[in-house]
């Protein structure tokens, strides 16, 4: 993926931003406002009420704090990267809910329902994820999912975007050279740098559930607001802000 490489390219992400800030893909969208309700709608909080909810890639535990506080019984936040634990956990015991609401890098427990956000492009291997997820679901729960901007989106390149669609036309080699300039990880590919990238497309996506013990019970490619009136099923690689869905047992 990408053509132009070498020094050139190089040079040209120097030019275009030499930290990494381009001011996308920050989170600042949701400065102010319930990032999951935004996502999920005003019904997220029936679906958690008085359950057992597990957050799956729970970051720094904002969305599984609200959770707690909200309506749910218990929120297990599952998460790998010690860092962002010891965020969540702070942020749980400040506001009150440290007592129902646990972070940690794996559970056994199994949950009403399980909840994914922002996380599915990162998977390392999303369908061993659905394999784990469907070990800690109990039979008659779900999981609901949302998650973006996928590969092809103008910003699916995530921190590699640096303009709308970069990520496609520069090289990996050429833009893993950039991120080396800010970044201290050792990355070498996509896939390694903070927080992963598996380059997740639509119909990947669509892929790996069929071949998983879920099905579709809901499935929403929400169109980027200013292209819904190009977006349908042949564009909607290019034109999907997120993929939104509700996963059920087979």
């Amino acid at each position: 993926m990408g053509v132009i490489g070498g020094p050139i390219a190089y040079r040209l992400l120097r030019h275009i931003s030499i930290d990494g800030e381009t001011g996308y893909c920050d989170g600042s969208a949701y400065n102010g406002i319930s990032k999951i309700e935004t996502l999920l709608g005003k019904r997220i909080w029936e679906d958690t009420k008085a359950k057992v909810v597990i957050d799956f890639g729970c970051g720094d535990g904002e969305d599984a704090v609200e959770i707690a506080e909200r309506t749910a019984k218990k929120v297990i936040g599952v998460e790998i990267r010690e860092r962002a634990l010891a965020n969540a956990r702070a942020r749980a015991a400040a506001h009150g809910v440290a007592d129902r609401c646990h972070f940690v890098t794996t559970t056994e427990e199994k949950a009403d329902l399980i909840l994914s956000l922002d996380a599915f492009e990162h998977f390392d291997d999303p369908a061993q994820i659905l394999r784990i997820m469907r070990r800690l679901l109990k039979d008659d729960g779900y999981i609901i999912a949302a998650f973006g901007p996928t590969w092809y989106h103008p910003l699916g390149g995530h921190l590699f975007s640096v303009f709308p669609w970069a990520h496609l036309i520069f090289t990996e080699k050429s833009l893993i050279r950039w991120r080396s300039d800010f970044k201290t990880d050792g990355a070498t590919r996509f896939c390694e740098a903070e927080g992963g990238l598996n380059q997740m497309t639509i119909r990947r996506f669509e892929s790996i559930v069929a071949a998983s013990d879920f099905k579709f019970a809901e499935f929403e490619p929400v169109p980027i607001r200013k292209l819904q009136p190009v977006a349908n099923r042949l564009t909607r690689e290019f034109t999907t802000a997120i993929v939104r869905c509700k996963l059920v047992p087979r």
